[in-house]
């Protein structure tokens, strides 16, 4: 496997399975330029390695991902953000077009962009008691990517209920919209239990679970591209609107 930079994403090895710990917990795990640059070069060298059967992407404590880095985003030019959310989109949209499977482990939370994330790996298990939700309604604009990998995931009623974002998700509700497919056992940790799930995976036939995948990925990710557009267009419109620019500069001294 390829070497990555371990700044603030922490990967190892559980035999044929990598695992990859978002670790940022000062800023709740957020969706930064650097996260993402190092996610990219770390997803790429776990699908060329031919020792790596199955991959988890998970986090550190406090949660799973807060999602954008709002701190981030409220420094930079609008085409700066819009850049940055479209590479976002691409990196989700990249774990269907992988040969190998990807099992998120989600303990503590699951926010905005950190939803989308989780939500874009093949298997998605979730602590009972964490929280899922999308805040950016709520913060003055709508999701800049995703909507319709959710919307293929738990159809488009209920996708359009979590892009409201007016009620945060335990993980039992969320497994009843099918947006988590299992839950971690009691006592078990989200991270744990994806790690076990994906070293049963790794133990079948590569080649067999490659063909899976590949059947099934146009059918996961139909559209999504087109429609990742789409939303960072509506993101970019609703981010000049006078309520997203007063959510935006209370995040510029944080």
């Amino acid at each position: 496997m390829k070497d990555v930079p371990m700044s603030m994403v922490e990967i190892s090895r559980r035999g044929d399975v990598a695992v990859a710990a978002i670790s940022r917990p000062d800023r709740r795990n957020a969706l930064g330029t650097e996260v993402l640059d190092v996610l990219v070069a770390a997803f790429a060298g776990f699908e060329a390695d031919a020792e790596v059967h199955a991959v988890v992407l998970t986090a550190v404590a406090p949660g799973f991902c807060a999602g954008a880095d709002l701190k981030e985003f409220a420094g930079a030019d609008e085409e700066s953000v819009s850049r940055l959310n479209l590479r976002i989109a691409a990196f989700c949209r990249s774990i269907a077009l992988m040969a190998k499977p990807v099992v998120a482990g989600v303990d503590g939370f699951a926010m905005g962009g950190g939803l989308v994330v989780a939500a874009s790996c093949d298997l998605v298990i979730s602590a009972p008691d964490a929280r899922w939700r999308l805040p950016e309604v709520s913060l003055g604009w709508l999701p800049g990517f995703g909507l319709q990998t959710l919307a293929n995931r738990i159809g488009p009623v209920a996708a359009r209920r979590l892009a409201w974002g007016a009620e945060t998700l335990n993980g039992v509700e969320a497994q009843a919209l099918a947006l988590v497919d299992l839950l971690a056992p009691s006592g078990t940790p989200a991270r744990e239990a994806a790690i076990e799930h994906a070293q049963r995976l790794a133990a079948l036939p590569p080649h067999a679970v490659a063909s899976a995948k590949r059947f099934f990925a146009p059918l996961v990710a139909a559209g999504c591209e087109a429609m990742d557009a789409e939303a960072n267009r509506a993101y970019a419109e609703d981010a000049r609107h006078p309520a997203a620019q007063a959510t935006m500069r209370r995040f510029q001294g944080r």
